[in-house]
């Protein structure tokens, strides 16, 4: 029944490859109001409490709109829920719902197919990426989500660090070393799929995940690189325009110049290096326009 109405929406869209749905992708750690500032955040006479989250509620529509909460990738999945309940609610939200998926089971429960239909704006949580993607690769539920936010003007889907790094493909899971230098140390799959040829890392200054990013990007040329610094967004729209949201820095690694790489020649082990990858470093307001080809974004 869910994959008929899935399949319905789909075939009266076929001329919508542009996505009219809103992605806001955070670095992690975005202020919720409730801890101190960090040195970065006291420092910034631009700083402005919540900013992200309120952003979010912003973008929200309809009358009296229903966030849901996906907390999949934690491991404390209802701690992490109570903390988003309480925020949204503070910030004036009154609907708060909880999309409570931990096995690829509960990824087929009607009942979660009817939450995602009805939901204004999707939050993914923080935790660990592998679990989204393990959890809601190819089920009803995250069709619904990309089918939702290709063609439903309107809807926002968010995501805070892994719930972040997810919304990308390729998709960065683990990096078996600080530097990330070595061939074969970061380790990369297929993501949700909310943004192709994209690849997103997050908590990305305070982690030093430079180099992680760009052994990414040079095993993946054709893929822009995107870092987001904690309490930083990008909001996206018509699927590939960017802007700046936050306190920090948002780095972009564009690989497509690439002059020069020895990564396909070397044996994993070896440190790799590249040639001619351009980084652009964006702050609050800046934009930026992903490359893109024709596609379906679903």
């Amino acid at each position: 029944m869910a994959k008929k109405k899935v399949s319905d929406r789909a075939a009266h869209h076929k001329d919508a490859p542009i996505p009219k749905g809103v992605l806001l992708a955070i670095g992690g750690r975005e202020d919720k109001g409730e801890k101190e500032l960090s040195d970065e955040q006291s420092k910034n006479t631009d700083f402005e409490s919540e900013e992200i989250l309120k952003y979010f509620i912003d973008e929200l529509k309809g009358n009296d709109p229903m966030v849901l909460v996906v907390p999949t990738a934690s491991t404390v999945p209802d701690a992490i829920s109570k903390d988003y309940i309480k925020v949204f609610n503070k910030l004036g939200v009154g609907q708060v719902e909880i999309l409570d998926i931990r096995t690829r089971a509960d990824a087929q429960d009607p009942e979660n197919y009817k939450l995602v239909e009805r939901a204004a704006g999707i939050m993914f949580t923080g935790g660990d990426q592998l679990r989204l993607t393990a959890i809601l690769g190819g089920s009803p539920v995250l069709q619904l989500m990309k089918e939702r936010y290709t063609y439903d003007e309107g809807l926002i889907i968010a995501g805070t660090s892994a719930g972040a790094t997810a919304m990308s493909t390729p998709m960065i899971y683990e990096g078996e070393t600080q530097g990330g230098y070595i061939k074969g140390d970061v380790r990369i799959t297929t993501g949700l799929e909310f943004l192709k040829n994209v690849a997103i890392d997050t908590h990305f200054i305070q982690r030093g995940r430079i180099i992680r990013i760009s052994q990414c990007i040079a095993t993946n040329p054709g893929c822009i690189g995107i870092g987001l610094e904690e309490d930083t967004a990008i909001c996206v729209t018509k699927g590939n325009e960017i802007k700046v949201l936050g306190t920090g820095l948002v780095t972009i690694v564009d690989g497509t110049g690439i002059t020069e790489t020895n990564i396909h020649e070397i044996k994993t082990g070896q440190p790799f290096s590249v040639r001619d990858m351009r980084v652009h470093l964006l702050a609050a307001g800046d934009r930026y326009t992903l490359p893109t080809y024709d596609q379906l974004h679903i």
